[in-house]
């Protein structure tokens, strides 16, 4: 039996993102509750650290990247990694 994957997200506590984290947190996990095993929340201890990764391979660094991701371009980076050819509805649908 194949584990699912899971979501990390390492964010900066002194910067205070853990909101923003458990918000992306429930994001992913309300759209791909049959794709992923986890969403972890991964306290760091690098400052001013924002990155996303799917079982240990980073999707989203907002030192590299520029920032923090919408959420749309969070689900599509995710469901590329978990489920390639998923339909996300109007998510795709809006992408310029």
């Amino acid at each position: 039996m194949t584990m699912k994957p899971v979501v990390t997200i390492s964010y900066c506590p002194a910067c205070h993102w853990l909101p923003r984290s458990t918000w992306m947190a429930q994001e992913l996990l309300h759209t791909f509750v049959d794709e992923l095993e986890l969403v972890a929340l991964r306290p760091s201890s690098t400052p001013g650290e924002f990155i996303i990764s799917v079982d240990g391979e980073p999707i989203w660094n907002r030192k590299k990247d520029g920032g923090f991701p919408d959420i749309q371009t969070l689900k599509q980076r995710v469901r590329d990694r978990v489920a390639p050819g998923r339909d996300l509805k109007h998510i795709d649908r809006n992408t310029s």
